[in-house]
């Protein structure tokens, strides 16, 4: 265990948080076949991982070893997020939309998540925030090469957090199930729930001019493919784009503020393209002020303490490690200890 970085513990910690989950589920008389499956999935995991660590920490491993040994968190974050829904239709939980759905016709008298494409549906307003939801994939992938290949340090940390920030997510999508805005477009409680409520109008469909955009198209295929009916609640996008943020206006100022305009348009288009409630975009950016400083934190406490990157200053403000220009020194001139007195 002398080897287990912070990303290592907290991939291990997460596991068994959604071993002991799936326990809890059998007992509570889910479907043993499904229940054994994941189990299985999780044990496999956590050995493969630990078996990489050991064989990175013997010295002999090939470079792919050691390159694999600081991403491995990416290639798991698909089957982690999958598993969310399954986890929680083994738990038997009964779904949290109705409560969100009160909340926004209370506050707003509308829903947010319906209105707004209403509002604008020209295909270029579509198009632009359709894009900036796809952003998400970008930077991810952007920023990690981007650390990968000019910052290996900054890299390593960036996949520490971001993963932390995720697993964190992961487990409340477990336990706090929200489908999101798209239970509107089926015959759902939810819907039925929407036509009840004072101001509850039958939502409309996607504009056929909206359906034509590639974006739109790419995203659909995305979410009939990867999607989680149960992870609306926080919003993982909003808040993993929040901690990729964190990086860039630390480590890449040159795009922060193109990062951060990109960013803002990926919160207003979680809610435009109608896959979270605007109540789930303030518990992302909620998520993200908390996880991603305790997440940076956390992995100062685990790594070296004598690493440059976890010490406050040296990286936040170069100016302040710059040498200072110090002068040749002068040879001082020899003078005796005691002058003669003056006559």
């Amino acid at each position: 265990m002398r080897s287990y970085r912070f990303i290592d513990w907290a991939t291990q910690v997460f596991l068994g948080a959604v071993i002991l989950l799936l326990l809890v589920a059998l007992a509570r008389g889910g479907d043993p076949r499904l229940a054994g499956t994941l189990l299985a999935a999780q044990f496999t995991v956590a050995l493969a991982v630990h078996g990489l660590i050991r064989w990175e920490a013997g010295g002999r491993a090939p470079a792919i070893v050691s390159f694999l040994r600081s991403y491995y968190p990416i290639l798991l974050y698909t089957g982690f997020f999958r598993e969310t829904e399954w986890v929680n239709q083994l738990l038997g939980l009964t779904r949290l939309d109705p409560i969100l759905i009160r909340w926004e016709q209370s506050w707003f008298g509308t829903q947010p998540s319906i209105r707004w494409m209403q509002l604008a549906p020209q295909p270029w307003v579509s198009e632009v925030l359709y894009a900036s939801y796809f952003s998400f994939y970008l930077m991810i992938a952007g920023l990690g090469l981007w650390f990968w290949w000019k910052q290996p340090t900054v890299f390593t940390r960036f996949v520490a957090v971001m993963s932390f920030v995720f697993y964190c997510c992961y487990l409340i999508y477990m336990v706090v199930p929200v489908v999101g805005p798209r239970v509107f477009f089926d015959a759902s409680p939810e819907r039925e729930l929407l036509l009840q409520l004072p101001g509850g109008v039958a939502p409309t469909g996607y504009p056929e001019a909206v359906q034509r955009g590639p974006f739109h198209l790419l995203m659909r295929f995305i979410y009939r493919n990867f999607e989680a009916r149960s992870a609306a609640f926080p919003s993982s996008h909003v808040a993993i784009a929040l901690t990729t943020l964190w990086f860039s206006w630390r480590y890449l100022r040159p795009i922060r503020w193109i990062h951060a305009f990109v960013v803002l348009l990926l919160c207003l288009s979680t809610v435009y393209c109608r896959y979270h409630y605007l109540v789930d975009v303030g518990a992302g950016i909620l998520t993200s002020v908390l996880l991603t400083p305790l997440g940076n934190w956390l992995y100062c406490h685990f790594e070296s303490s004598s690493e440059k990157d976890c010490q406050p200053g040296l990286t936040d403000h170069p100016r302040r490690c710059r040498a200072v220009p110090v002068p040749d020194s002068q040879p001082l001139p020899k003078t005796p200890l005691h002058e003669p007195a003056e006559k």
